[in-house]
């Protein structure tokens, strides 16, 4: 068995567990850094074939956080951010069997097809609508009461499929949209708070949180490898099994077997798991039953990505970040990414990147078709709504069975237990996508603030240290 000596070690490879592993390193703390699967980065992952360059997962983040700047800052020699094309700014909803563009301002939000003419009216009564003091209130009740009910099935509803590909009767609004719950709740008003937001005075600084789409040249694989070379592949354990972590006196044991078979113990006084749900009943076995069961009850998202790529596109011009389908429209997919219009270098000159998301959670019975089914699938929503109908060049299918953590009105409940559990065992910390967001960039912002009160810890647990030497 080898043994090894660490300040920290960190239980999964994601943008998360790398962004907290390299935040330490990088101050001079200890890291162990151990992932299950063979490669980091989680769910990210980057291909290139034929001259098409697409994604598995994440397709984009948005650029909504100063952690997540500061990290393209910080890794600026190995990694160039990019930002979407112009035509990002443009959203397609399918209503009608035609696309119709998000309004973007005040003549598209009057003239546009996909609200009522009486909820177009009624929005102007938004700024002067009480909040609510319903804590657990979901999305669809939300936007119902705010802005009525054709706003949720032709704004809302498609765009809680594209972020969660989830139900917005079953999200909480203060986890799953905190942004938009606090909006209301300081500002009495999404409108008002707005307004009041956008005259805020921003320093240089916030001025580059900029919210824009954005990508890294290459593909965003070019990121989490970039942190894994920062980190240290010395630091790094991939394709680890059986892995378990034990409290003890003076921290923690996390046990596992290498890829090369060999068992490895790990002695450290810190132990981050930023693993999903599921698997923590497994790697923190000495928790209760009851934490267990409600740190492992959380629900996900099973989503297929089925990418196609077309070396001469002869639909429609993709001039678009994507679009949209309402659950009222009733669609075998929930919606489909143009990233070779928005992003360069993505297809040959003429060619196209589609990305076409299936299944998630009003429809998971999709998830279990097969690779034929699902591609048969993809290509008649291309064929009928993009007008498109070559045959792509290439064409390739990924699942998550576990793909997007579903914020529903259990998520308080979870979030006390994982903190009782954190004050009972001291140095433990579970992070991950189970709380704080599910974005890229609140994966990074996460991370790098729990490094910051790691490094903290640290630094007053060696000043206490110092002081009775």
């Amino acid at each position: 068995m080898e043994i090894l000596k660490t300040d920290v070690t960190v239980v999964g490879a994601g943008l998360t567990g790398l962004t907290t592993a390299y935040y330490l390193s990088r101050s001079g703390v200890s890291v162990c850094l151990v992932e299950q699967k063979n490669e980091t980065g989680g769910v990210i992952r980057t291909y290139s074939e034929q001259g098409f360059v697409f994604e598995a997962g994440p397709n984009t983040g948005v650029l909504s956080s100063s952690e997540l700047v500061d990290l393209f800052d910080d890794l600026n020699d190995t990694v160039k951010i990019e930002t979407a094309g112009s035509a990002a700014k443009a959203r397609w909803i399918w209503k009608n069997k035609n696309w119709n563009a998000l309004p973007s301002g005040l003549y598209s939000a009057v003239t546009t097809p996909l609200f009522s003419f009486w909820d177009k009216i009624r929005i102007l009564g938004e700024p002067f609508r009480k909040p609510t003091d319903n804590k657990n209130e979901t999305v669809s009740e939300m936007v119902k009461r705010r802005l009525g009910k054709s706003f949720l099935d032709y704004a809302v509803d498609p765009f809680i499929s594209g972020v969660y590909a989830g139900d917005p009767s079953r999200l909480s609004v203060r986890f799953a949209l905190p942004k938009l719950y606090r909006l209301e709740q300081e500002h009495g008003s999404f409108i008002k708070g707005s307004i009041q937001k956008a005259k805020e005075p921003k320093t240089a600084f916030q001025k580059r949180v900029t919210k824009e789409v954005f990508s890294v040249e290459g593909g965003l694989q070019s990121l989490v490898d970039a942190l894994a070379g920062k980190i240290g592949r010395e630091n790094l354990h991939t394709g680890c099994s059986s892995v378990a972590v034990e409290p003890f006196a003076e921290g923690f044991t996390t046990t596992f077997v290498n890829s090369s078979g060999e068992q490895v113990q790990v002695h450290s006084g810190k132990v981050v798991s930023t693993i999903g749900g599921t698997g923590l009943d497994q790697l923190l076995s000495f928790l209760t039953s009851g934490e267990k069961n409600v740190l492992s009850s959380i629900h996900y998202a099973k989503v297929v990505q089925v990418v196609a790529c077309f070396r001469s596109w002869q639909g429609l011009p993709l001039r678009a970040f994507g679009g949209l389908m309402p659950s009222k429209e009733n669609r075998n997919v929930l919606g489909i990414l143009f990233p070779s219009a928005i992003f360069r270098n993505r297809a040959p000159e003429g060619g196209a990147v589609l990305s076409v998301f299936i299944g998630g959670i009003k429809r998971p019975e999709l998830f279990e078709k097969s690779d034929e089914e699902l591609e048969s699938a993809a290509l008649a929503e291309i064929r009928e709504t993009l007008k498109c109908s070559t045959t792509p060049e290439l064409i390739r299918v990924f699942r998550y069975a576990h793909a997007i953590p579903q914020y529903e009105k259990d998520t308080e409940v979870r979030l006390q237990v994982i903190e009782d559990v954190q004050n009972c065992y001291p140095g433990l910390f579970v992070a991950g996508n189970i709380r704080d967001g599910i974005g890229m960039s609140d994966r990074v912002s996460q991370g790098r603030l729990l490094a910051d009160r790691i490094l903290e810890e640290l630094k007053m647990e060696r000043s206490k240290t110092a002081q009775t030497v």
